[in-house]
């Protein structure tokens, strides 16, 4: 053996999957690219990532990929015309409006809804689960009876009683369904930390002298990430339906927004003869939360510690 070779760098696979990381960064490094190699074999949750990567490309260039006015329609000349007529590639709506485009621009909506109500919803959840399975005593058993209450009653419902309080409006739509989010993050928070509290690591902290809020923030939130992004992905598709829910009952956005639950409540009327009016949102939504559903069972086995030790 050479010198030459004695010396030569290791390429980056070698690197990310060295059993010695010389950094915090490699090792760091290695861990997500295994995640990924796990990932990368479930071909179902490589679908759904594509699914994501289309929704957000869709939202980001709505201006440039819709060839119509979201909100005017031609109602002389364009009202209810069917899929691939004079241009029309999914059809009008009743007020003359081109469907696709009014898809293209509504998944701005769809994304907006979905990534406040998890800036919202998860840190919420993830602080009072881990706070009430850290602390224990009196503190888990106001916190989990609090919890207990916002499960006792259906997501839907309360999340319309929130909204008729409020007002209709996205807004807070988006405030109704983050409150009626949260307990099942705090659930499943509560429950990792109460696994986690009396392991050896945690001990070696204590006697390090961290302070119990140290331990929370620094030590046992991240140890319930993984399990929480999980959730939180496969609580997608749940979300973009209580969202097009209020939005078919006129609770969530406003015309003429074009929201995929208010455009199915429009279409409903015009559901017998013409279809594609309602089925079009109705089609959107499907595809959209079976990507965020093949997304999270992916990210579910690619996260799980029993896979990682195979």
């Amino acid at each position: 053996m050479t010198g030459s070779d004695l010396t030569a760098k290791p390429s980056l696979r070698q690197w990310l999957l060295s059993d010695r990381p010389q950094s915090r960064w490699q090792a760091r490094c290695g861990r997500l690219y295994m995640i990924w190699r796990r990932f990368s074999e479930n071909r179902l949750a490589l679908f759904g990532l594509a699914i994501l990567i289309a929704l957000l490309f869709v939202a980001a260039f709505a201006d440039i990929l819709a060839p119509h006015s979201p909100v005017q329609g031609d109602l002389r000349n364009a009202r209810l015309l069917p899929p691939g007529t004079e241009g029309y590639l999914l059809g009008t709506d009743d007020q003359g409006r081109d469907i696709l485009s009014r898809l293209i621009h509504g998944s701005r909506l769809t994304l907006f809804v979905i990534a406040l109500v998890a800036i919202i919803a998860a840190p919420i959840g993830l602080i009072v689960g881990t706070v009430a399975g850290y602390a224990g005593g009196w503190v888990d058993a106001v916190l989990m009876r609090i919890t207990d209450i916002f499960l006792a009653f259906p997501k839907l419902v309360l999340a319309l009683a929130l909204v008729a309080a409020l007002g209709p409006g996205i807004e807070n739509a988006v405030l109704a369904i983050a409150i009626t989010s949260w307990p099942p993050y705090a659930r499943i928070a509560r429950a990792e930390t109460m696994t986690f509290r009396n392991s050896d690591y945690i001990s070696a902290v204590k006697l390090m002298g961290a302070s119990p809020l140290r331990i929370v923030l620094f030590h046992i939130i991240p140890l319930c990430m993984s399990s929480l992004i999980v959730r939180v992905t496969l609580d997608m598709a749940g979300i973009i339906l209580t969202a097009a829910g209020l939005g078919f009952l006129g609770l969530g956005a406003q015309p003429p927004l074009p929201e995929w639950g208010a455009m199915i409540a429009s279409g409903r009327r015009f559901i017998l003869d013409q279809w594609w009016v309602a089925a079009m949102p109705g089609f959107a939504i499907l595809i959209v939360s079976l990507g965020f559903n093949l997304l999270g069972d992916g990210l579910r086995d690619a996260l799980d510690p029993k896979e990682a030790g195979q």
